[in-house]
């Protein structure tokens, strides 16, 4: 089933590539001598996600067999801050993505996981869409944590990213607790890069992009276990 957004969300470029430890270390130490990282808590933190999908799993499957536009729902918080998450959808359209996200609440969080839906119709256009989905059977399906490191560039708006140590849990009631323990997925690092309407040479020479071409999922690597 094709995604269908009622929400408009701006597109950029999104590439992402699994690399090994030995390939991080080159990478991270090449790119930290030419770009920034980012404000937040100085470029280094853990993020925190859990993943929605319908009864019949139509994000996962869609992602499996390659569909050029699709969408997926998660809620998700930073370090062990859960008095600041954020309900986002994130949107997939052949070679560019989008994001829209809004503000949840602890408490609003912890409704959501007992079944109690009814106050996302407070107005807000991404909380709609989420209680339509919930009605319809979305459930939550994954846990996926893990350590972020983010550069950026300001010309072309880039954003790269180095995701480690990422872990995956299924016991999604668990989500708000930072101490819950998760099952190691993987040793090897997700290299992202995002950008707006160009790649700056200097930025494709820093990661070497004409050599990586390869896809990931962390929520399809999820739920290969689950």
């Amino acid at each position: 089933m094709e995604a269908v957004t009622t929400i408009k969300i701006p597109k950029r470029h999104e590439i992402k590539h699994q690399i090994s430890s030995l390939d991080d270390l080159v990478l991270q130490r090449r790119i930290s001598k030419a770009l920034k990282h980012d404000d937040h808590n100085d470029g280094i933190y853990d993020v925190t996600s859990l993943y929605f999908d319908s009864l019949d799993d139509d994000a996962l499957k869609e992602k499996i067999d390659g569909h050029k536009k699709r969408a997926k729902y998660r809620l998700r918080y930073y370090e062990d801050d859960t008095s600041y998450i954020k309900l986002e959808k994130k949107y997939k359209d052949k070679d560019l993505s989008g994001k829209v996200s809004t503000l949840i609440t602890y408490e609003e969080v912890k409704m959501i996981l007992a079944g109690e839906y009814a106050f996302l119709l407070d107005g807000d256009p991404l909380k709609i869409e989420l209680y339509t989905k919930l009605k319809a059977g979305f459930r939550p399906k994954s846990l996926v944590r893990y350590q972020r490191e983010a550069f950026i560039y300001p010309y072309g708006n880039i954003r790269i990213t180095f995701d480690r140590n990422i872990k995956i849990s299924n016991a999604y009631t668990s989500f708000l607790d930072p101490d819950h323990h998760y099952m190691q997925l993987m040793s090897d690092t997700i290299l992202e890069v995002k950008y707006d309407n160009y790649l700056p040479d200097i930025v494709r020479m820093l990661v070497n992009m004409d050599t990586r071409h390869n896809a990931y999922s962390k929520y399809a690597q999820s739920r290969r276990f689950y």
